[in-house]
């Protein structure tokens, strides 16, 4: 490992200097990190890389779940829970029936059960390339959010099917009544295991006498611990994370202070950002391996393989967003739907056309074992391997790289978002700047007439003005203005939960600005 240090090294530094790259070019950075790792696969003298499916599991995967459950808004999961169900279950289910249908027909040696082994590897999408592609373009709130969402549960999905045909080709048989028990068991299981260690978490926040630093390692404990403990009683460990992450999310303001919530985020984004650029450099470099291990099959046909099951994927999505577009069309005349105002035909092929592959689709297909409980080598390992590597590598490339173009040229509606993002900003500070004049002449009106300090308070919320000047205040009003800062928080909770179609986005702005305003405090 030391030996090859200064390889990783250099490693990371050309994973900076890509994604500064794919920033400045605008494009996907999981696209360009795949094809240099290929590249790099194929220089003389760069050490091999085997990697582990543990390492992914459970090094990458967790606190990767965890950070995405933490930026979702569970507000708007709610809202748009059917579609998002719908795209995270039904479609991917769809999918890996499509895959394992194919794949038992034109694949030799291919049984159903390996077909479902492969279905439910590649079934997935990656949201760290639909993410990473749609921060360069527009697209309407609606859209991204029913990603985000999809993205949290389709892996845990995807996951269960995989392991139902893992069973089946070990054991030669499928006993349906055990296999619904075991399936309520990993999804509700997985769900209350999160949900209960996410509480303990949360009282642990709050109780214990913790710092920002001791907050921010508790954290980054969190995701592997819940995953470990729901992967022990054979739940989901991904429903497990998720559901903390969503609860502990949805309840921040509660157990941790504003330091903690500022600096919180800054490590977070840094962590995730190295772990997804290793994750993607990873697969282009494991490509050699995976290429030797093909034995009786030539490396075009498995190219064709590969590149049949690409398709299969796509095609099977595509249909999918239509259908369910179709389906809430004819149920909302019989159920009340989120909306029902009708997306059109440009919003399912979006949809349906951002179903890159990547970092659990590569984890499942390594954790195959090389060998069956009765000693039998796992049939077609090797070809499961290596057409999830041009899965992969298809998508990111087909898809990432025509996306942006597609939602330039459709010029999707944007029905979903009556008012502007800014807009809507600008009328919430003005909004919570009300709230806070009223509250400081409602409480604090004595105060006012005789400290010149608070009446200056008084007038940069009346003018609006962002931040307090750098002066030094006393210690009564540092007092009172972490009070109206609170009442601020409270007011914009309270807004958030009443306004049902306010983006929480603008909300969690807001609450981003009082915290900096809170820490500010410290230096003045």
């Amino acid at each position: 490992m030391l030996d090859n240090f200064p390889f990783y090294l250099g490693l990371l530094i050309v994973i900076l200097l890509l994604i500064m790259l794919a920033n400045k070019i605008k494009v996907a950075y999981p696209v360009l990190l795949v094809l240099a790792g290929l590249l790099i696969s194929f220089i003389p003298g760069v050490p091999s890389i085997n990697i582990e499916p543990e390492l992914i599991f459970f090094i990458f995967l967790p606190p990767l779940l965890y950070e995405a459950a933490w930026t979702i808004s569970w507000k708007e999961l709610w809202r748009w829970r059917r579609i998002i169900t719908s795209f995270a279950f039904i479609v991917v289910f769809v999918s890996a029936l499509s895959v394992a249908l194919v794949a038992n027909y034109f694949i030799p040696g291919f049984s159903l059960a390996l077909g479902f082994v492969l279905g439910g590897i590649v079934s997935p999408p990656d949201a760290v390339s639909a993410g990473a592609i749609l921060k360069f373009v527009k697209v309407p709130k609606t859209m991204s959010s029913i990603l985000e969402g999809e993205s949290l549960l389709n892996d845990a999905s995807s996951l269960i099917i995989f392991r139902f045909a893992m069973i089946a080709v070990a054991t030669e048989q499928f006993i349906f009544y055990k296999a619904a028990l075991s399936f309520s068991w990993m999804v509700f299981g997985g769900a209350g295991i999160g949900l209960l260690i996410g509480w303990l978490f949360m009282k642990a926040h709050k109780y214990l006498p913790t710092d920002a630093n001791s907050d921010i390692v508790l954290s980054l404990l969190t995701p592997y611990i819940i995953y470990l403990a729901a992967e022990e009683v054979h739940s989901s460990g991904v429903l497990a994370v998720v559901s903390c992450g969503l609860l502990l999310s949805n309840n921040r303001h509660r157990f941790l202070n504003s330091r903690s919530r500022i600096q919180g985020v800054n490590v977070w984004e840094s962590l995730c950002f190295i772990l997804n650029g290793l994750v993607f450099m990873l697969i282009g470099l494991d490509l050699p391996q995976i290429t030797k291990g093909l034995e009786e099959t030539t490396l075009l046909t498995a190219i064709g393989y590969g590149v049949l099951i690409t398709v299969v994927l796509i095609i099977s999505r595509l249909i999918s967003a239509y259908g369910a577009v179709i389906v809430t069309l004819i149920a909302r005349n019989f159920i009340t739907v989120a909306d029902n105002r009708h997306p059109g035909y440009k919003t399912p092929f979006i949809l349906g056309w951002t179903g890159m592959r990547g970092v659990v689709s590569l984890a499942a297909a390594l954790s195959i074992p090389v060998y069956l409980d009765n000693g039998n080598g796992f049939p077609q390992r090797n070809l499961i391997l290596f057409i999830t590597f041009i899965v992969i590598l298809l998508t990111l490339l087909i898809q990432g790289l025509t996306l942006p173009y597609f939602i330039k040229k459709i010029k999707l509606p944007n029905i979903y978002d009556p008012v502007p993002r800014e807009e809507a900003h600008h009328q919430i500070r003005q909004e919570l700047a009300e709230f806070a004049l009223l509250y400081l002449k409602t409480n604090y009106q004595d105060h006012a007439e005789n400290n010149t300090s608070l009446q200056h308070l008084i007038q940069k919320w009346e003018q609006h003005i962002k931040g307090i000047d750098d002066e030094s205040i006393s210690q009564e009003l540092k007092n009172i203005y972490r009070d109206l800062l609170d009442q601020q928080r409270q007011w914009l909770l309270n807004r958030n939960k009443e306004d049902k179609t306010l983006d929480e986005a603008i909300i969690r702005r807001q609450m981003y600005y009082l915290d900096i305003e809170e820490e500010k405090l410290r230096y003045l």
